[in-house]
């Protein structure tokens, strides 16, 4: 789908309106000036004075038709260029939605937004003191969300009060995630740092290493600057890729080197992968007291785990659940996945009453996200997913099941491409929810990011601006600077906390 768009010199707005049109269209082009052969010419005009008003015409060049919309908003003063910018953005996006959802007949349930935290809008107005009704109100007005979805962020806003409610009070402790960049595969939807395990203890132990060296200097500073951890998480890959040994080494060093680890109010490690859960390494876990794990079936159809490049069987999902319950696993995550191929409405019921069957603490239901480096989208044609309308009906049912068992929704996240412009919705029993899971979406706290392709998110505590800093991807650059990497982290951290250099 190729847009030419008339009215607009600035090339800032590509990008929007780009994200806009894939929200209705796969792989759209925006393209400001003349084109011929354009699908669509839509001619977009602002003027800002004490509002900023904005119209918009949509030629559909196939039929046609015309579409008209219009719409204007009180200007907020702003300081610099950028903060004007970006209300004129959200107006011109918000009268571009307007004549797509004509042309296409279309209503996007989650209006303009295409970022990844609605939650957090909503909880920043809240934390401003407005009333919900004027918050929702806003929510509405600005960004064309539903009711439907308005309804969704406030549950899951109440919850995530419930569970932390010292939340917005966070900012002076940080979290921790910890990556462990190795899988036995790597599934086909996947583009996070992964590697297959196979072949790689070179690779393993090397990283293990610089490992070790991260958790005991970031340890040493959380210990001399007493910042206390709120939570800990073990993702990647695959935590469980390694060997028990090497998981027992990485816990001791934990506990030796941050501080209060007895403290810290959840340890999370990531067993996604069932064919990597033995009972050596539940023993480990055992052993530090870790008790909340994932073991992630994605689906119970043997054809799709095949098809996606997981190398396990229904039956050891099954199997390995109930030996790590039985082994003191008491706080267990699954994740589903809305969409995957070959699938519909009818595959996904099987994976929701295999899972009535385990009834783990948490859930969190995925809808497929089309990652641009991902085997999945290098060759759709080979994947064949679900249509918005189904994708949809399955959504649905997943709220209806979750509602019908006992669990309450308490995160929520999107993604670009993401399948029918859904959502990724995180349940769970009342007092068993993900606490790191709510401090990563909500970006209440500084997320101190350990390992290979690990993501640092740091949190000014007072102007709340963030920070990104992350490591390789690769184990061999991992490897090669490590170091470097770890200082970087501290010299950020010391500003960040006002610590003044010795």
């Amino acid at each position: 789908m190729q847009i030419e768009i008339k009215g607009l010199h600035d090339e800032r707005f590509e990008r929007p309106l780009r994200n806009i049109a894939n929200l209705f269209y796969e792989e759209s082009e925006i393209v400001f000036g003349d084109v011929k052969d354009a699908d669509f010419e839509v001619t977009l005009h602002y003027e800002v004075t004490d509002k900023i008003t904005v119209s918009a015409s949509l030629l559909d060049r196939t039929t046609e038709n015309s579409y008209l919309a219009g719409y204007s908003q009180d200007l907020i003063p702003a300081n610099t260029d950028k903060e004007q910018f970006k209300q004129v953005k959200r107006v011109v996006s918000h009268v571009y939605l307007d004549v797509l959802q004509q042309v296409t007949g279309i209503t996007q349930k989650w209006g303009i937004l295409t970022g990844i935290r609605p939650t957090k809008l909503l909880h920043n107005k809240l934390q401003q003191g407005l009333p919900k009704e004027q918050a929702h109100a806003e929510l509405r007005e600005d960004y064309l969300i539903s009711d439907e979805k308005i309804d969704l962020m406030q549950r899951i806003v109440d919850r995530q009060l419930a569970a932390i409610p010292d939340l917005y009070e966070l900012k002076k402790e940080v979290s921790i995630y910890i990556g462990i960049p190795f899988c036995p595969t790597k599934c086909a939807y996947c583009t996070f740092p992964a590697y297959a395990i196979n072949g790689r203890q070179g690779s393993v132990t090397s990283f293990l290493g610089g490992l070790h060296y991260e958790i005991k200097e970031m340890g040493r500073w959380m210990k001399e600057h007493n910042v206390k951890i709120t939570t800990i998480y073990y993702g990647g890959g695959t935590p469980t890729s390694i060997t028990a040994e090497e998981m027992d080494m990485l816990y001791e060093e934990m506990y030796a080197s941050f501080p209060d680890v007895e403290k810290v109010r959840e340890i999370t490690v990531e067993a996604g992968r069932p064919d990597t859960i033995t009972p050596e390494k539940l023993e480990v876990l055992k052993k530090w007291n870790i008790d909340r794990i994932s073991v992630n079936p994605q689906s119970y159809i043997q054809e799709t785990l095949k098809a996606i490049g997981r190398h396990h069987t229904v039956e050891e999902t099954i199997t390995k659940f109930h030996l790590s319950r039985k082994m003191g696993m008491n706080n267990i995550n699954m994740d589903l996945i809305i969409g995957l191929p070959g699938e519909e409405l009818p595959e996904f019921q099987v994976t929701l009453d295999e899972t009535e069957k385990l009834l783990p603490e948490s859930l969190t239901v995925h809808t497929l996200s089309f990652k641009r480096a991902s085997e999945m989208t290098r060759n759709k044609q080979k994947y064949k997913v679900a249509s918005r309308k189904e994708a949809e009906k399955m959504m649905r049912t997943a709220e209806s099941w979750a509602e019908k068992h006992g669990y309450t929704p308490y995160y929520l996240y999107r993604q670009k491409n993401i399948l029918g412009n859904l959502e990724n919705v995180g349940y769970s029993f009342p007092g068993q929810e993900s606490l790191y899971n709510i401090m990563i979406m909500e970006e209440q706290q500084t997320i101190i990011g350990l390992g290979c392709g690990a993501a640092s998110k740091f949190l000014d505590p007072v102007t709340g601006k963030i920070t990104h800093f992350a490591n390789p991807k690769d184990p061999k650059s991992y490897n090669d600077n490590f170091e470097h990497y770890t200082e970087k982290k501290i010299e950020i951290l010391e500003e960040l906390f006002g610590v003044v250099q010795k």
